[in-house]
């Protein structure tokens, strides 16, 4: 998953734990639909059904190299899989193959504060940064110290930021802010830079070890610390520092979507569901949690819901998807969005999307399709598909919580064309909250997967009871939209949007670009 910004600690959290806000706040999409019996297929859904496809995955992995990453074979061989079965489930499959720029750490980036005093900094390099092992004088770039409001941070954005380059070897410390890392990295290079070091802005959420994408390549090492030795290298009267890189880049390297559908027709052909998950990892290692359980699901449904028969009364078609190179930007979701034809995209009802769901310290995210948790609120009938997940986890007595709906993920692509879209989310890299203990169980003041963009994302960084739980809901949420005679909006037809498209965050490289 893209490195996502939580809306969790201070928003609405619904279920029988804990009721907040006005009676109608994240309400407000009430359904008029009646509703649709989908215990047959969340009953077929099973955690034992998901397992299964999390360990392949973890044995294509182990077979690969370690990982699952778009561009490499272990993605190669999970693609296959997924194709595989999808057929023995009947389904037509077809593999969309596409180009995107690649790039790997080839070894551990490394950096080193020289003098005055020697020590090591916790450091990881940016996607697309160059190679090379440079020591060389510090210079600070523009820093605001204490920051200001979050993303205002001007340091590195203009190429006047930077004071010329030393004669010799000079490596730029550049803060988080206002614009994207790859400007801020291509405006070090264009001074006459040998490095950079970017550290993370200093507002809360804005303080960890910095990762992230520079979107296209440049020739010099740029690494990412955080925000407390960001601060302290500041501090430091002409500084020395080593940075050391080795990356492997490639403009042009193949991967690719796999799409399924069912032969046969439907009452509604034209309001066709895409239901999606990102099949790729980082190249750090199996993603067996990142995006394995997301992947696991979607497959588990697809197979029974036609084991069930249950589309044989589907009301509208349903299309399974897998994305490729999500990790580098959405690429894979953004290049099926952009390939459709206007007439294709406009019979595209609704996007479900699954990213995570099976975290260790996991909470039940539901995508904030209404924005009623921070006003990002989605197309029309995103609060609608919103509302099918917190009535179900209701139903059950289980608490559910928003999370900001910014276009982070798979769903980003359709937000931004106006489609409806929703889904589910159990947490990466963030805090959880006491609050969130609370309501979900598990440890405050841990992150929800330790293992985020990790070798030990593997099959051991699992929780069963929310691959149960978030797997169960995803499956209701498919059958809700598949069967559903009345539909989301009770008249047969997508809600009308605006012409204008919907601009969604850019970001990642499921890593962030600012």
């Amino acid at each position: 998953m893209r490195r996502a910004l939580y809306s969790t600690a201070a928003v609405i959290l619904t279920g029988s734990l804990f009721v907040a806000a006005p009676a109608d706040a994240g309400n407000k999409h009430q359904s008029k639909a009646k509703p649709v019996d989908t215990s047959r297929l969340t009953k077929a859904v099973t955690v034992n059904g998901q397992l299964q496809t999390l360990r392949q995955l973890q044995v294509i992995a182990n077979r690969n190299g370690g990982n699952r990453a778009s561009g490499l074979p272990g993605y190669d061989a999970s693609a296959a899989y997924v194709r595989a079965q999808l057929r023995k489930a009947g389904y037509k499959v077809r593999t969309q193959s596409f180009t995107f720029a690649f790039s790997r750490d080839l070894a551990p980036a490394e950096l080193q504060q020289v003098t005055p005093a020697a020590r090591d900094i916790e450091t990881e390099a940016f996607d697309y940064s160059g190679s090379g092992d440079v020591t060389g004088t510090l210079t600070p770039v523009g820093l605001v110290i204490p920051p200001g409001e979050p993303g205002t941070t001007p340091s590195g954005c203009a190429p006047g930021d930077f004071p010329a380059a030393g004669a010799g070897p000079s490596v730029a410390l550049i803060q988080r802010g206002a614009c994207d890392f790859g400007v801020k990295a291509a405006n070090a290079q264009a001074a006459g830079y040998d490095a950079a070091i970017i550290f993370n802005e200093g507002q809360e959420g804005r303080q960890e070890l910095l990762t992230g994408t520079l979107g296209t390549p440049v020739d010099i090492p740029v690494v990412g610390i955080s925000y407390e030795d960001g601060v302290a290298l500041s501090e430091q009267d002409d500084a020395t520092v080593r940075v050391f890189a080795s990356t492997e880049v490639d403009l042009n390297r193949t991967t690719s979507n796999v799409i399924a559908d069912l032969p046969g027709k439907t009452k509604n052909p034209d309001q066709v569901v895409v239901v999606g998950a990102h099949l790729d990892s980082v190249p750090a290692g199996p993603g067996i949690n990142d995006n394995g359980t997301g992947t696991a699901a979607v497959l588990e449904i697809a197979k029974q819901y036609t084991k069930t028969k249950l589309d044989k009364k589907a009301q509208r078609p349903v299309r399974f998807a897998f994305w490729g190179a999500e990790e580098k930007g959405l690429l894979g979701a953004e290049h099926y969005v952009a390939s459709l034809t206007d007439a294709q995209r406009a019979r595209i009802y609704a996007n479900l999307n699954f990213d995570m769901i099976g975290s260790p310290n996991f909470a039940r995210f539901v995508y904030d399709g209404d924005g009623s948790s921070d006003d990002n609120a989605g197309p029309a009938g995103s609060g609608e598909i919103e509302k099918i997940f917190t009535d179900y986890f209701a139903k059950k007595n289980l608490a559910s919580a928003p999370t900001s709906f910014d276009g982070r993920s798979d769903y980003g692509p359709f937000i931004a064309e106006g489609i409806p879209a929703g889904g589910l989310f159990s947490g990466a890299e963030g805090i959880k909250t006491p609050e969130e203990a609370a309501l979900f169980g598990g440890t405050a003041g841990v992150a929800y997967d330790q293992c985020y963009h990790q070798a030990c994302d593997d099959i051991t960084n699992v929780s069963t009871r929310a691959i149960n739980e978030l797997g169960d809901a995803a499956a209701h949420s498919v059958g809700v939209l598949a069967l559903s005679k009345q539909g989301l909006y009770g008249d047969q037809r997508r809600a009308k949007v605006s012409a204008k498209k919907l601009a969604a965050p850019r970001s990642h490289g499921h890593a962030l670009t600012r």
